[in-house]
């Protein structure tokens, strides 16, 4: 099926993409970075598990302007950083001899950071004004497991606010590519391969599959653990991202909100994830209000 969407849609695609795009080039970015660290014998990503949380940041900024002190640079990290000071002293020990071209390309490394973040800032204002007629939808996609508002803006600019264009689930889950092939002669099955379709969606649904299972006692997790012994990790995964495509079909196609059918969701923690979604919104400028999940309406 081709699907070629109205020049609206078009728009948000092509601001989503290119958001995209920035974060690959941010994770390009950190991985440069953490080899060019390595090569000047600074340890610090061996002690901190993010090399652009608040923390590191201080610390190489520091750096990259010229402090020599090993335990003037430590003294900058978080006080729930776990490693500690003797440690962070001695993983920072080359900054005494640190020659300064490290010291430039370090500061050229965190202004390019600084520069992509501003950018994808932009990108998410850009795109919360793009949708802001269709916010409910990006609540409703937002409230599935392994979903968030990035995400639920993401598969809107691929499929649509309402998935109009896609008279059935199966249907969407075909142009996706999210489906089991049927590559069928004679009667006989040749193989399941699934058929190639949207490369955009197939990777947003991998994504957020892989998430969903981790959700602690939602039905992907439940549905995980009994497919994967005889599937296999990413098998199963399919099975979920194809799952997880025909409940987006629905959502968007009747304006339903999604229940929850997992046993052992606890209320405490939908309310911490509904906080943080409404959290997302509002950041973005979206109007928001908190509403109680519509068990009325399963998805």
């Amino acid at each position: 099926m081709s699907f070629v969407p109205e020049a609206e849609q078009r728009l948000w695609r092509t601001v989503m993409r290119r958001k995209y795009q920035l974060r690959r080039d941010r994770v390009q970015l950190q991985n440069r970075l953490e080899c060019l660290l390595e090569e000047a014998h600074i340890k610090l990503s061996s002690l901190v598990s993010d090399l652009l949380g608040a923390s590191a940041r201080r610390m190489l900024k520091a750096l990259a302007d010229g402090e020599t002190n090993p335990a003037a640079l430590a003294a900058l990290a978080d006080q729930r950083l776990r490693a500690t000071a003797t440690q962070l002293c001695d993983a920072l020990g080359a900054c005494t001899e640190l020659n300064p071209v490290y010291r430039r390309l370090l500061k050229m490394m965190l202004e390019e950071f600084r520069f992509i973040e501003q950018q994808i800032g932009q990108l998410d204002q850009e795109m919360a004004s793009l949708l802001s007629q269709h916010q409910d939808a990006v609540r409703r996609l937002a409230e599935v497991p392994g979903l968030g508002v990035d995400s639920a803006q993401q598969i809107i600019a691929e499929v649509g606010a309402t998935a109009a264009t896609f008279p059935s689930p199966k249907q969407l889950s075909s142009w996706v590519g999210a489906c089991p092939g049927d590559d069928e002669s004679a009667g006989v099955s040749q193989s399941h391969h699934s058929p190639k379709g949207n490369r955009h969606m197939r990777r947003i649904l991998n994504q957020c599959a892989n998430a969903a299972v981790k959700v602690k006692g939602s039905i992907f997790e439940i549905v995980y653990r009994r497919l994967v012994p005889r599937l296999g990790h990413n098998q199963t995964i399919g099975a979920i991202a194809h799952r997880l495509c025909r409940l987006i079909w629905i959502i968007l196609h009747q304006g339903v909100h999604y229940e929850e059918r997992g046993p052992a969701v606890s209320q405490s923690s939908r309310q911490r994830r509904t906080k943080k979604m409404i959290r997302e919104l509002r950041s973005l400028g979206y109007r928001v209000e908190p509403l109680t999940l519509q068990a009325s309406n399963p998805a």
